[in-house]
């Protein structure tokens, strides 16, 4: 009896020994039409084992490349596609430059303070304003999701004034902002489990 572990490591292990078998197979053979045919095959078996990604963009491109890497990149067929090459396979990408700034209050977060930042540059209007009542609404909730207590509206505004470095002052009349208790009372529905 033959056991799986004696016949080596997978390649990709999310297509089976059988398909490892088949691209070493595919290897062995010494007509290079056959072979291309041989590996045709072997690309619609892999789609079959992953239907749902059929409509991914580029699903088939990806199947060839791993094709090529199953076979340690010796296929010496046709790709339809340009495979990866064996040297960029294990290279790192670009890291992504991220923000280096504080953010001053965690609980808004940095999305929240550019958002501030940008409307109070905004010039004075009816658009201003519907902006100004959005943020400190958002600003309300994200409050509330952190310290899960209530939240005078004063001070939302008073943390909308400092964020927007004294650009945007709301008045005390100017806006009414979500009840707290609505907030909470959402808040801990979503997290209720309901009843069967």
């Amino acid at each position: 009896m033959e056991y799986p572990t004696l016949e080596g490591n997978l390649i990709m292990p999310e297509y089976g020994r059988n398909i490892q078998q088949m691209v070493e197979h595919a290897l062995a053979i010494e007509d290079r039409e056959e072979r291309t045919r041989c590996v045709q095959t072997i690309i619609n078996i892999m789609g079959n084992m992953f239907p749902y990604l059929r409509d991914v963009n580029d699903f088939k491109h990806k199947l060839w490349d791993h094709v090529a890497i199953m076979s340690n990149f010796k296929l010496d067929i046709d790709f339809p596609y340009e495979i990866v090459e064996e040297a960029n396979l294990y290279t790192r990408p670009e890291t992504i430059p991220y923000k280096k700034s504080r953010i001053r209050y965690m609980h808004y977060g940095r999305t929240l303070e550019e958002m501030i930042e940008k409307t109070g540059d905004y010039p004075d209007g009816e658009e201003r304003n519907e902006l100004i009542r959005l943020i400190a609404n958002q600003m309300k909730k994200c409050f509330l999701t952190w310290n899960k207590e209530v939240v005078d509206d004063r001070k939302i505004f008073d943390d909308l004034r400092e964020l927007s470095h004294d650009k945007i002052d709301v008045p005390q009349d100017f806006l009414k902002l979500v009840e707290s208790r609505d907030v909470l009372y959402n808040h801990s529905r979503k997290n209720k489990p309901r009843r069967k």
